[in-house]
Parts: structure tokens; sequence; C-alpha cells
């Protein structure tokens, strides 16, 4: 659900949803499944959702076509990072 929450929108190169956006995608997540998630569960999910576009900029740096996406990772990094109690 984590890396999902930040890829449910994505249709070219390495972005990320606004923060908000993530946070309704996780609600709605959770509200389909039945069950909350745990403060653990939590925390990974907003980890995770790093993870994709890391990768992406990784993959734009060594292929020599970068986006702007180092910049909308860089400007979310630490409030997800704090979300996931990293």
């Amino acid at each position: 659900a984590g890396a999902a929450s930040a890829v449910f929108p994505k249709t070219g190169p390495a972005l990320l949803p606004p923060i908000a956006s993530s946070e309704a995608f996780l609600a709605a997540y959770q509200d389909i499944r039945g069950r909350r998630f745990t403060t653990e569960e939590q925390e990974v999910a907003w980890a995770a959702s790093l993870w994709p576009a890391a990768h992406d900029v990784r993959w734009e740096a060594l292929h020599g076509a970068p986006q702007g996406s180092p910049d909308i990772v860089r400007a979310q990094v630490a409030e997800r990072l704090r979300r996931a109690n990293a």
C-alpha cells in the first residue's frame, strides 16, 4: 500500500503525488480492507512511499534523463520520513 500510494497517479517520470493524496490513498486502502494499519504498518507504508520515486530518480541519473524529479523528491522527503518515524 505504501509504494502504491506514491505511484497511483503516475503517468510519466518520477513524480510524487502531494502528501495529502498519499494520505487519502492510505486511508481509503485501510477502509476498503476493513482494518486500520498498526503504527508500525503506517510507518512502513510512509517509508515505502519514497522507494518508487527514489528508484526513478536513480534511473534518470544513470541514463542522463533528469526531469526535475530530484527536486520533487527533495521537497517531500522530510515529511514522508517524519511520518515513517525514520
